[in-house]
């Protein structure tokens, strides 16, 4: 192994309010999307435990005669089938899943938009004002997931509004 020290990495600030609203941005749907991530992990994990959990219960009070016990593990056992049916119903509800990877595709594609100009790459290299079209592209990228959110939460105001 080599003992010199790694050579950081020195990127320059994009000037103003775009290099604000830029990281600004960044940053929001960085955090939004490790926020859902983490919802649709926990909800996910407890769901797969519920699950596994039904047939261990349900053999344990098979051989059993009836007693307090072996109605202890039926109530048990129905309750679990009832919790992953609340989670799973969260899961549709609020689109943990959808909403973490939209995010999170928004942040990437902000963060390759912010190194292509740092860099003066692709686009930039020709552009009249390379600021001025950086700012366009991030609001395009922000405009694009603000359209997929909304179509992600359609499918929802449509089922709410459904006659029962």
């Amino acid at each position: 192994m080599s003992t010199a020290p790694a050579t950081p990495v020195v990127t320059a600030d994009i000037p103003g309010p775009i290099g604000d609203r830029l990281e600004g941005q960044i940053k929001y749907h960085e955090n939004k999307s490790s926020k859902y991530q983490k919802y649709y992990k926990r909800i996910k994990t407890a769901e797969i435990i519920a699950a596994a959990m039904i047939p261990f219960l349900s053999a344990l009070h098979v051989a059993e005669k009836p007693n307090y016990a072996t109605y202890a593990l039926a109530i048990g056992t129905a309750l679990l089938g009832v919790l992953i049916t609340i989670l799973e119903g969260i899961l549709q509800l609020y689109q943990f899943q959808q909403i973490w990877i939209t995010s999170r595709a928004t942040a990437e594609g902000m963060i390759h938009e912010k190194f292509m100009y740092l860099a003066r790459a692709g686009a930039y290299a020709t552009a009249a004002n390379p600021l001025s079209l950086l700012a366009e592209r991030i609001e395009t990228i922000g405009s694009q997931e603000n359209a997929k959110w909304a179509s992600i939460q359609q499918p929802q105001k449509a089922k709410a509004s459904e006659p029962a």
